[in-house]
């Protein structure tokens, strides 16, 4: 049979945690072909990160501890939405906190969501130029290590695994894309 796959009812939907960071829900959903699904679904306010390029070259990275992994990971600096505040405004204000940095140039590089399968979290990348010294302070619970890497160098960590956070590898693919002219910046339109 052929049905439409974006024939989906919700059916019900109840929240089972209310937490700092994200909430989770329950829903109750009417597939395509009649039947129904519980489907868990986890709310996300948003993110937004940098790919911070200093003018010899060098992504400005931050190495920190990631408790959902148990491990430690180098990323670009990046950080979530304050409740109606606009992702170019995010971005300048965790450029700041991060690294300590503000760009004179800013380009959007894509929107794309993390993970669709069980969360509504959308994700705005940047790429961050014409840098200069800014004052900012990370959060409380924020220990980072700035780390510099050139791009080229970058993508070398990316194919060892040294690099293994999804949106670095995103940010720093379509940054050294970008740069080389093989690609334009993001030009709108629904997130990918």
């Amino acid at each position: 049979m052929d049905y439409d796959v974006g024939e989906h009812e919700i059916l019900s939907s109840r929240q089972v945690f209310d937490g700092h960071v994200v909430k989770v829900f329950i829903d109750e959903v009417r597939l395509p072909d009649g039947r129904t699904a519980t489907w868990e679904r986890v709310a996300h306010p948003g993110a937004v990160g940098m790919v911070p390029l200093t003018d010899s070259g060098e992504i400005m990275m931050v190495r920190q501890y990631r408790h959902a992994v148990r491990g430690v990971l180098l990323e670009i600096p990046a950080g979530k939405l304050d409740p109606g505040e606009e992702p170019f405004d995010c971005a300048t204000r965790e450029l700041a906190e991060e690294v300590g940095m503000k760009a004179g140039r800013m380009t959007e590089l894509a929107q794309f969501y993390n993970s669709p399968g069980y969360s509504d979290e959308r994700f705005f990348l940047f790429i961050a130029q014409d840098l200069e010294p800014t004052s900012g302070e990370s959060e409380e619970d924020e220990f980072l290590q700035l780390v510099s890497v050139p791009i080229e160098g970058a993508l070398d960590m990316i194919a060892s695994g040294e690099i293994r956070d999804a949106k670095s590898i995103i940010g720093i693919t379509l940054a050294r894309s970008l740069l080389a002219g093989e690609t334009g910046p993001f030009r709108g339109g629904a997130a990918i």
